[in-house]
């Protein structure tokens, strides 16, 4: 694989400086394959797993291209549009993606002569305080579609003069039920604009966004697969499902590891574990979507500070979390797919270091547990660990119905522009009336999925 120069992808020298100062050695593949694609104003469609510098592969193009853009204004002596105008928005699906997209972008951008404006918003947070940030606009936002939408109603900023929109881990804002929201926010955006689209993984219902998104696109594909296998040690240990805590702890004492990131399958679970863990003296903090805002940040500050040893959590954090040195990610409960296995895993081998990922695979898993390799075309052997041997038998079938029962992908039907309801504006500001909650879009689901039963009758 060829290595990259910073200097050879024509950035500016504000952007070199930056890079220096984040000790940037040389650029990743999707970096240099992206960063004069979009420098171009070409859209683009990039596949690229978790941990390959995908964030900065779009922010540093995007960023260098706000730069030119003010000093262009500023040589010809004319004012930046004021007001509430955003002119790059990032969607994101989760608040830590978006947390972390914004400290990278701050971070970059801290020294630089020139000054952008950020604002990173979601929520789970007061938005009152977003809402001040926003006075007199803001060049880049980074945004969970549902907070955007609400500042919007608000009045407190708006995207029809928006000239890059990036959707950043776009199968996870569809499997997260985004779809909805993106057809309000896309209603809003003007028709000309530069559009980037990153996902992990590509569904029917990423490449039908991505059809309906992008005007002739740029691709560029880094395989999930082979980056986790270059840098991630993969195992998976044989358990009963009630020992599987006691494996946990005999596992961290015995390799002495000193941060760990252990996926659980549910809120309530990550609560058990992590109390299980602290009984035995073992620093851990459960993780997952039910947790205050400041409550999560508190609990990502202290991982990456080492105070805490380990981290339960749920999926909310397979995706978006950037820890430094990551060592081990353990897989308590098996993810629910393939793809969420990768995104998991991602969370380790991070930046060109070397990581391991642990399964605990009980004997009524083994049929899953065959899939997941299936799918991500690898081969683990399951370990047994002396004093934990289970003792119940394997379930050692698999069949159509385990794989759609276990990694089942609905398809997604997005809805054209033309076909988006209008937008009511009210006279005094602001949008009348308010989103769907979600009991509201369960009812439309529940209609229109009766209504095609009723057609195809």
């Amino acid at each position: 694989m060829t290595l990259h120069s910073f200097l050879e992808l024509g950035l500016d020298p504000q952007i070199l400086t930056a890079i220096q100062q984040k000790n940037y050695q040389t650029a990743t593949p999707i970096q240099a394959q992206a960063i004069p694609l979009v420098l171009k104003g070409r859209d683009l469609l990039a596949q690229a797993p978790t941990g390959s510098g995908k964030t900065a592969a779009y922010v540093l193009p995007l960023v260098q291209k706000l730069i030119l853009n003010k000093n262009q204004l500023n040589n010809f002596g004319i004012a930046e549009a004021g007001g509430r105008v955003v002119k790059t928005l990032i969607l994101a699906p989760t608040r830590d993606l978006c947390a972390q997209i914004g400290e990278t972008i701050q971070s970059l951008c801290k020294n630089m002569q020139t000054s952008i404006k950020l604002a990173t918003v979601y929520g789970g947070v007061s938005i009152n305080p977003q809402m001040m940030h926003l006075r007199g606009g803001a060049d880049i936002v980074v945004a969970t579609p549902g907070r955007l939408l609400d500042l919007i109603e608000h009045n407190a900023l708006k995207i029809d003069q928006v000239q890059h929109l990036v959707l950043d881990e776009a199968d996870r804002l569809l499997d997260m039920g985004f779809t909805q929201e993106l057809n309000e926010i896309f209603y809003l955006l003007p028709k000309k604009r530069q559009n980037l689209l990153l996902s992990a993984t590509f569904p029917d219902d990423v490449n039908e966004l991505a059809d309906f998104l992008l005007k002739n696109p740029a691709s560029i594909q880094v395989s999930p697969v082979a980056a986790s296998q270059a840098a991630i040690s993969q195992k998976a240990f044989m358990v009963d499902l009630k020992h599987r805590t006691q494996l946990l702890r005999h596992l961290i004492e015995m390799n002495h590891w000193q941060g760990v990131l252990v996926f659980v399958a549910s809120k309530h679970r990550a609560e058990v574990v992590a109390e299980k863990l602290r009984r035995a003296r073992i620093y851990a903090e459960p993780f997952h979507g039910e947790l205050s805002q400041g409550k999560r940040s508190q609990v990502l500050a202290d991982f990456k500070a080492k105070r805490l040893k380990v981290v339960v959590a749920t999926d909310v954090a397979s995706r978006g979390l950037d820890i430094a040195e990551l060592a081990v990610v353990v897989n308590y409960d098996l993810p629910r797919s393939a793809t969420d296995y990768v995104h998991r895993i991602g969370r380790t081998g991070r930046a060109g270091l070397t990581g391991l990922a642990l399964s605990f695979v009980t004997p009524q898993d083994t049929a899953h547990w065959k899939l997941i390799q299936k799918r991500n075309e690898v081969a683990i052997e399951l370990e047994l660990e002396a004093g934990f041997e289970p003792s119940e038998e394997l379930n050692d079938t698999t069949d159509d119905v385990d794989e759609k029962l276990h990694l089942k992908e609905e398809k997604f039907a997005f809805t054209p522009r033309v076909a988006i309801a209008p937008v009511i504006l009210d006279p005094n500001g602001g949008i009348k009336g308010r989103r769907p909650s979600k009991k509201d879009k369960l009812r439309a689901q529940a209609a229109s999925d009766n209504k095609r039963g009723k057609l195809g009758k």
